[in-house]
């Protein structure tokens, strides 16, 4: 948000006119409701001490300074100076950590230095140094930058901690429940104190989320979905398709979508388990997909809706599904039936219809490969492929 302040020309009790300045305030979350207040309260106190006019203000409110990504007004702040659309000479910020807790000390110079070069000079007005270039400012705006990004660094690893203990004890941490889960707000005790709907968020610290059961109808809806997976052989596309014409709408209120079906065939908590850390967006650096040994859990935490044996069906099916095959298995895999192929699978077969003119022919090559390997063919070729190789 950026704010163009237009004052009446005004002297200093010396005569000379004000100096221009624009102020820069940040909150990183949308909770310090008067974070901002405070900051300007304090910069325009500063101002009227150091002789300054407040023409515009950039203000950042609920934004993360650990990069300048989705800063807005930062942005807008440095474009307006790189561009020469400036009617002001300097910045007023209320301490280093308000201009951002780059993980990097130097990237936070780099923007600095930005103003400089255009004549604009940056006042940390709670700070205490003067921002002037002297060894000794610098030195302290130094080690100031690095202890901003330092706490950004030791405040994640103590939240990191703190809500792996949570997940060892059982709460949900965060997220959308999903179709068929209902988020349960609780007290210190474990005592429950109802539903949260959607957007909703628990407004007492000590407070916690567990997941329960949604309707009855979703539940069945859930085991329906397992069952036609597990037994039936249907694909997740099928089934979204099913849900669709049945009228069945998401948790989201949308239509069901191949993704939205498999997203509840993988996930732990249909079986009762609380599962965390998949991912990891740590200090918003890069997102990491964590190996399933790093994963924090806790194994029936939430009573479970489909049952741990047709959980793990499910699961060696999409895993089996997802490996690549040899030139054996795919020929044992596949087998032909009245002018069909036959993909027998886990102990399943599933019939694929070919196209009229097509299908005789593809039979007659799964054939002809299921008779090299029968005869050893697949082994002379691999024995051969050296030769083969050198000769072309």
């Amino acid at each position: 948000m950026v704010i163009e302040w237009k004052t009446d020309d005004e002297f200093r009790s010396d005569g000379s006119p004000p100096k221009r300045a624009a102020e820069y305030v940040r909150m990183s979350t949308d909770h310090q409701q008067y974070s901002t207040d405070n900051q300007a309260t304090a910069i325009r106190a500063y101002a009227e001490r150091r002789g300054f006019e407040i023409v515009r203000t950039y203000a950042d409110e609920g934004k993360s300074g650990l990069q300048i990504g989705g800063r807005d007004s930062l942005q807008q702040l440095l474009a307006d100076i790189d561009g020469g659309n400036v009617d002001f000479e300097a910045v007023l910020v209320y301490d280093v950590s308000r201009w951002g807790r780059f993980q990097d000390p130097d990237e936070a110079a780099y923007y600095e230095l930005r103003c400089k070069r255009a004549g604009i000079t940056v006042h940390y007005i709670a700070e205490q140094f003067e921002n002037d270039g002297t060894i000794g400012s610098s030195i302290i705006k130094t080690v100031k930058r690095a202890m901003a990004g330092e706490y950004s660094r030791e405040l994640s690893v103590k939240v990191f901690a703190g809500q792996c203990r949570l997940i060892g004890l059982g709460y949900r941490q965060g997220g959308a429940p999903g179709f068929g889960l209902r988020r349960m707000l609780v007290d210190e005790r474990g005592q429950h104190k109802g539903i949260l709907a959607r957007g909703e968020h628990k407004s007492i610290a000590t407070d916690r989320i567990v997941l329960v059961r949604g309707p009855d109808e979703e539940i069945a809806t859930v085991r329906d979905i397992y069952r036609q997976f597990v037994e039936d052989g249907r694909s997740e596309r099928q089934i979204a398709d099913w849900l669709n014409a049945q009228g069945i709408r998401s948790d989201l209120g949308r239509a069901w979508t191949r993704g939205a079906v498999h997203q509840i065939l993988i996930n732990d908590k249909y079986a009762g388990h609380n599962v965390w850390g998949r991912t990891s967006f740590k200090l918003k650096t890069r997102h990491v997909r964590n190996d399933p040994s790093d994963w924090i859990r806790h194994d029936q935490a939430f009573p479970a809706i489909v049952s741990q044996e047709l959980f793990e069906q499910a699961r060696r099916i999409i895993e089996e599904r997802s490996k690549r095959l040899t030139l054996e298995e795919s020929v044992l895999r596949f087998g032909s039936r009245n002018g069909q192929l036959v993909d027998c699978h886990l102990g399943k077969c599933r019939t694929h219809r070919l196209p009229p003119l097509l299908g005789p022919r593809i039979i007659l090559v799964v054939r002809w490969w299921c008779n090299l390997v029968k005869q050893g063919a697949s082994k002379w070729h691999r024995a051969q492929r050296p030769k083969l190789s050198k000769s072309g």
